[in-house]
């Protein structure tokens, strides 16, 4: 099999070890995340987070992100064409018209390169830092061009082996799970 369908079948495998988990089970283990990252000094010296509104399926954010906004500048993703546009997140959400997700309302931050840590969903993720998305490259498109500290989180069951890679995926520095 080539990169491209090993990375189907593992997306495919990873809806259903997600769909296995209750709801309580990823609002527990997501508290259990976030504590985690709130008491690295990373999270506690950085100025500026980037972190994302999450999807049901994913790692919850929204407490996370409610509880830090005032007290750090928090910059959210929203699509434009192909590409993710960090947006600082005041409160204010939309819901896209295309893939359905939630927004932040407002321009775009003026500078990527002063954002300190960028917070990323996965499908999967290895222990080396490999991610695998959802398949449209978003994420990677973003990640080239910044130097953030790049902290994928997920339930642990999505943790495997090995994360099939091509040129175009961008590695995480920190995989952080429970």
């Amino acid at each position: 099999m080539d990169v491209f369908d090993l990375k189907k079948t593992m997306r495919k495998e990873m809806r259903q070890r997600k769909a296995s988990i209750s709801a309580e089970e990823k609002l527990r283990k997501s508290a259990l995340i976030f504590n985690y990252i709130e008491r690295q000094d990373w999270f506690v010296e950085a100025k500026t987070v980037m972190c994302y509104w999450s999807l049901p399926d994913e790692v919850f954010t929204h407490d996370f992100v409610l509880k830090w906004k005032n007290e750090k500048i928090f910059v959210l993703p929203k699509m434009q064409g192909a590409d993710i546009v960090p947006v600082v997140f005041d409160g204010s959400l939309l819901r896209e018209p295309v893939l359905g997700i939630e927004e932040p309302v407002g321009d775009a931050f003026p500078r990527i390169d002063m954002i300190n840590i960028i917070i990323v969903p996965g499908v999967a993720f290895d222990m080396v830092g490999n991610r695998l998305g959802r398949g449209k490259a978003f994420y990677d498109r973003l990640l080239r061009h910044t130097n953030a500290l790049k902290i994928g989180v997920c339930f642990d069951e999505q943790l495997v082996d090995h994360v099939p890679r091509d040129e175009n995926d961008i590695a995480m520095d920190h995989v952080v799970y429970f």
